[in-house]
């Protein structure tokens, strides 16, 4: 559940974890999909060098250890105990050849990561397209879509999308091929009233991932501005409702709309062809 309510007796005994994933964890999860798939041999290497380095971490945890238990066990000189000097020496050696390593695997790690990131793009775009899906839920709660049915479909688009040299063509390809699936599996399940809703939740999310979104604009559209007394008389009484007015009013403070509400003021007439017209989008 994404906001689990209990009754207060139970959630003094309990401790309530919310298990719904993060965008952070996502985007990580399918660049992990993405690079295993599209360059195996790198992905197979880097989880090779974290077992390493876990292994060389811990090395040098067991020679501190071996070090401090020689030095807390030496009874006198320790210059004159050649057990001592014969393990601080060896564990010197080792400690220098474990940090060699060490150097070479974190260098290869950054290579790794630099070839890892190319694709980064895939995974924020596949976890925006994600979190739209898992918003549907608050449309219609019989709207549920699993995470593994998702990574299913993301792995079949990294198959079957169009191959490529190019990184930043075969990332489009990638994107292009996913939004489309995504888009016509989840309309199998969506009622025909639905469809276009979820075009648009789909499309400002993929434009607001790019930055493509003025917040101030869309917050406008959604809410129609915070409502305060209007002291601009309607100009158009018969045709245009106060409300719409009070609207226009406040849509001129928006930065594409300057002198909006003056321009409909002055001309009504041409605003009701456009009120009038049955494809107002069309209208100059």
């Amino acid at each position: 559940l994404r906001n689990p309510h209990y009754l207060p007796e139970i959630s003094v005994k309990v401790c309530l974890l919310n298990f719904m994933i993060t965008p952070q964890g996502l985007e990580d999860q399918l660049l992990g999909l993405v690079a295993a798939k599209e360059k195996p041999e790198l992905e197979e290497k880097k989880n090779k060098l974290i077992l390493e380095s876990a292994a060389n971490k811990k090395q040098l945890k067991e020679i501190e250890d071996k070090i401090l238990e020689v030095l807390s066990s030496s009874q006198g000189n320790i210059l004159e105990d050649e057990t001592a000097i014969s393990v601080l020496s060896s564990s010197k050696v080792l400690s220098e050849e474990i940090a060699e390593k060490q150097v070479i695997a974190e260098t290869t790690q950054v290579e790794i990561d630099e070839t890892r990131n190319g694709y980064k793009p895939v995974a924020v775009h596949g976890s925006i397209l994600f979190f739209c899906i898992s918003d549907l839920a608050n449309i219609d709660p019989m709207y549920q879509y699993s995470l593994n049915w998702f990574i299913n479909l993301f792995l079949m688009s990294i198959m079957n999308s169009t191959k490529s040299d190019d990184l930043e063509e075969r990332i489009d390809n990638l994107n292009n091929h996913f939004t489309n699936s995504i888009y016509r599996n989840v309309c199998r399940s969506l009622f025909e009233k639905d469809k276009l809703l979820f075009s648009l939740i789909m499309c400002i999310a993929i434009m607001k991932g790019k930055d493509g979104i003025d917040d101030d604009v869309w917050r406008f559209l959604l809410t129609g501005g915070v409502a305060l007394d209007n002291p601009h008389p309607n100009p158009a009484n018969d045709w245009l409702s106060d409300k719409s007015w009070s609207e226009i009013v406040r849509a001129t403070d928006l930065p594409n709309l300057t002198g909006f509400f003056e321009h409909v003021r002055e001309q009504p007439e041409l605003w009701k062809a456009m009120y009038d017209s049955p494809m107002p989008q069309e209208h100059p």
